[in-house]
């Protein structure tokens, strides 16, 4: 009996000291607004264990017992440092200090390379709708058809045209359209208010299980202002009769747990070029965020529309005959009006054994119609080669998220799973020959399309002492469907396609000053649904392998360094090409490249940042020589000096992207540039003065570039060259803003 007692009693001192050691829950808020605040860290210093607050603000922190000593820490916040008694109040409630590079605490997370950037962030607020994308280390963008169309993008060896290799999203809503009018997973960002981004969430690759279509090169998540602090009115005047304003009401407050606003933008200008760009934007926004009890529900509405006229891409020949300047068209009549109205309800539901589920449904009415003449005469040479783009559809789309979270053994396991649907009904979806933007010659396609994509993933988290191991999965079904009113036989088809998306990423950190991470998965970009039926027995859901090795190193408090090798193939696949109505095929590709990256403070007040990002993209099928990939960016990098006062900011930035490859045997050249920009700040507590330049130098560059063959007017036969639009040379800008 005794022997039984004895081993009883060893057996539950053992359980209690390996299984049952203690774990602390609690949750962080915002002292002053009560907003539960989310990837806070908190670190366990006398045990070098760690916890991150979720979406709710929870935490659990194992292997923790009185007298340790406690880290808590996130960017733009004091941080709190104490030690364990049986009294400490875990309800934890954090001060907004000034930003600091030492508020970055290194740990196994996936996301460290977004909390150095949060700091960049709120240095450097974005003010235009250009500056919101390039906050991503290595992505560049160019605009070419007067301020209004969506914004090419590059990043990591793709030219992504205007969105095929990178998920946007914006609260959630999709910003990609799927068998777009004007091109496959058209992104335009427009309606995002620069002034209402609170945050950015991006990832380099094929790794995050949540997102899916279109994250190839990677992704990139705006998150909005819940609630705001104070109002303001803001008035901008610039070079070239550009006139911007801009409004944020704060419209009730109560108690800490309910809060709305409202936002407006509103945005003329006339452009650098001969023929004025009558460029207007309009974007409305409005946001209700409350807490009920421990749940959270946000509602938010925008409406935003926008018209220009655009001069297009210019031969170079025109301009070295005299015909035109750099300024000038050939064809001034292109030009165009889109419009979009988002509607979004997000419930977050959180339990009293410290999981939640996150709830998103969203509803989207949008409107495009764009005129371009990219050839001038070279198909009709009475009329010339204009088309008109257009479409108008309906988006809806559902997710829903649970997080469940247990401890044990001294780790932390998470388990996640969603599921979500998006669908697209596409009504009048055309490509027509056109003539000075009024006269309609030749219908070209005319259709209706209704695209569905169906998903769910799950994914699981362990970290253990200095270890993260995220394994995933993700499922994604497309029912493709269209109507063709220019066929002569059967108008509708149909087809349905899968695609699963395996992923793993492991991180160590061997201290809070040193991470190594290896992350791989596959990811897909789905093709426009008109290539999928009818580019028969061929793959229309490309796959994409890609793995990064890279590190994130911290020799002392206000300096990261992180640097990234990688890896991308993508497979064959079949595009249809918006801009002539047919399906071309795209031999399977590879990259590989280095990002570097270094982010230093070198006083209070004084902050410094380059990235510097190779590539080397290449086609995989074609002989060396005449394997490269038109327009893919080889070496790209930005960076800027930043100074950060009470009362007076201001920074210079640089941006650089070196001559490419135009066409596939890199006869033709795209001309790279060094630009650069600055911007200087007066704050007040209720007034501030702004003052921005951009192209500070007034460089002669070239923002888009085709190798393109066209035919002028005079001209018999058809010539291939570089067309550009030229980039906007010195611009200066001035603003007030009142607050109150």
């Amino acid at each position: 009996m005794n022997f039984l007692r004895n081993t009883f009693s060893l057996s539950f001192t053992l359980l209690s000291v390996v299984g049952f050691t203690q774990t602390i829950t609690g949750s962080i808020k915002d002292a002053n607004t009560g907003e539960a605040m989310e990837y806070v860290t908190v670190y366990n210093l006398s045990k070098e264990v760690y916890s991150h607050t979720n979406v709710v603000g929870n935490f659990s922190l194992t292997n923790t017992v009185p007298g340790d000593s406690i880290f808590i820490s996130i960017v733009g916040y004091e941080h709190r440092q104490f030690a364990v008694t049986a009294e400490t109040d875990w309800n934890i409630r954090l001060i907004p200090a000034p930003v600091a590079l030492s508020q970055v605490i290194i740990t196994p997370q996936i996301n460290t390379l977004n909390k150095i950037k949060q700091v960049d962030l709120k240095v450097n607020p974005v003010n235009s709708s250009q500056e919101i994308l390039q906050k991503v280390p290595g992505l560049f963008i160019a605009q070419h058809a007067g301020g209004g169309k969506a914004e090419q993008i590059f990043l990591r060896g793709f030219d992504i045209d205007h969105g095929t290799d990178i998920q946007i999203t914006a609260d959630g809503i999709p910003v990609n359209m799927v068998s777009h009018a004007h091109g496959q997973g058209y992104a335009d960002l427009h309606f995002l208010i620069p002034e209402t981004v609170q945050g950015v969430n991006f990832g380099k690759g094929p790794y995050a299980v949540e997102k899916g279509n279109f994250a190839t090169a990677g992704f990139v998540d705006f998150q909005t202002w819940d609630r705001i602090t104070e109002s303001k009115v803001k008035v901008e005047a610039g070079k070239f009769n550009t006139l911007r304003m801009v409004s944020l009401v704060d419209l009730i407050k109560e108690g800490k747990r309910k809060d709305a606003y409202l936002a407006t933008e509103y945005m003329i200008s006339d452009g650098p070029f001969e023929s004025s760009q009558n460029f207007n934007r309009l974007n409305l926004f409005g946001k209700y965020h409350a807490q009920i009890g421990k749940n959270f529900l946000t509602i938010q509405a925008s409406s935003f529309q926008s018209k220009w006229d655009a001069s297009g891409q210019i031969p170079i020949r025109a301009i070295e005959s005299g015909e035109i300047n750099r300024f000038g068209a050939i064809d001034d009549t292109e030009g165009g009006e889109t419009s979009r109205q988002n509607f979004l309800i997000d419930y977050t539901a959180s339990f009293a054994n410290g999981n939640f589920m996150q709830t998103k449904a969203f509803v989207s009415r949008y409107d495009f119609e764009l005129y371009s003449n990219f050839t001038f005469f070279l198909t009709d040479p009475i009329n010339g080669d204009q088309i008109r783009q257009k479409e108008a559809r309906m988006i809806y789309g559902l997710q829903s998220i649970y997080n469940y979270g247990t401890s044990w053994l001294s780790t932390d396991f998470t388990l996640e799973g969603g599921i979500g649907f998006r669908y697209d009904d596409i009504d009048d979806l055309e490509l027509s020959h056109t003539r000075e933007r009024n006269e309609i010659l030749d219908s070209m396609a005319f259709s209706s399309i209704d695209e569905f994509n169906g998903y769910s993933f799950a994914s699981a988290t362990w970290e253990w002492d200095k270890w993260l191991i995220n394994a995933g999965v993700r499922l994604d079904q497309f029912h493709f469907e269209e109507v063709d009113f220019l066929s002569l036989e059967d108008s509708r088809t149909s087809t349905v396609q899968a695609q699963v998306s395996p992923k793993l990423n492991l991180i160590y950190s061997p201290n809070t000053r040193w991470q190594l991470y290896a992350k791989s998965g596959k990811g897909f970009h789905s093709n426009d649904a008109r290539v999928a039926l009818r580019a028969e027995n061929e793959e229309t859901l490309p796959s994409a392998w890609g793995i990064d090795l890279g590190t994130v190193y911290r020799p002392i408090d206000q300096l990261f360094i992180d640097v990234t090798y990688w890896q991308l193939h993508l497979e064959q696949e079949f595009v249809y090409v918006g801009d002539a109505g047919i399906v071309e095929p795209s031999g399977r590709t590879k990259r590989t490249g280095v990002d570097i990256g270094i982010n230093y403070q070198m006083t209070n007040q004084l902050f410094v940042y380059s990235n510097v990002n190779y590539a080397n993209p290449r086609s995989i099928d074609e002989q060396e020589g005449s394997d490269h990939i038109p327009l893919a960016p080889t070496l790209t990098s930005n960076g800027g000096i930043t100074y950060k006062g009470k009362k007076l900011s201001g920074s210079i930035r640089y941006r650089y992207i070196q001559d490419r490859a135009a066409n596939e045997d890199n006869s033709t050249m795209a001309q790279g540039y060094f630009l650069t920009d600055a911007s200087l700040t007066y704050n007040r507590p209720r007034l501030t003065a702004s003052l921005s330049i951009e192209n500070l130098f007034d460089v002669l560059w070239r923002e888009a570039q085709f190798d393109t063959e066209s035919r002028l007017d005079d001209e018999n036969e058809p010539v291939s060259e570089i067309h550009f639009t030229p980039g906007t040379p010195f611009f200066l800008k001035a603003g007030l803003t009142i607050k109150f």
